[in-house]
């Protein structure tokens, strides 16, 4: 299939790391992102006993996730599983794949046009503030960590 995702594809298929970024609705990436991994992903599946990749080499590969929910309960809606799960292909074709998380991230800039009884908008609003800044500086280091181990 040729279209206007065709030139991303090519270069991340020559791409020394690949991260790819997506907030967590419904316990898992968002449609648009699971749209793009399958483009990215099943030109180097291979249908094999030995599970073998199409991809001509290991690069460095992460996913950087937000999300509403706080972290400690992924594991009791299963979100635990989806990030294991994309991590456990994308390390399959492209041989590694981390996972940054930033939970309990701000999702409105006026939590009073929601139905969001179960979150303190002001609690939200202090940790935006205060841990998101540093959700972003772990995600810079990640980048920078991942390009200087792919040389």
């Amino acid at each position: 299939m040729r279209d206007e995702l065709t030139p991303l594809l090519e270069r991340a298929a020559v791409a020394d790391v690949l991260i790819l970024g997506s907030p967590f609705y419904f316990h898992t990436e968002t449609g648009e992102m699971r749209s793009f991994m399958e483009r990215l992903l099943f030109p180097y599946l291979a249908y094999t006993p030995e599970r073998t990749s199409l991809f001509p080499r290991n690069i460095q590969t992460a996913f950087i996730y937000t999300m509403n929910a706080p972290e400690e309960e992924m594991p009791v809606v299963h979100q635990d599983s989806s990030v294991a799960a994309s991590r456990g292909i994308m390390a399959h074709i492209f041989g590694s794949c981390e996972a940054l998380l930033s939970s309990e991230t701000y999702q409105f800039d006026d939590y009073s046009k929601y139905v969001t009884t179960r979150w303190d908008p002001e609690v939200k609003a202090r940790r935006r503030r205060e841990v998101f800044p540093e959700d972003c500086r772990r995600a810079y280091e990640l980048g920078i960590r991942l390009a200087e181990a792919a040389g």
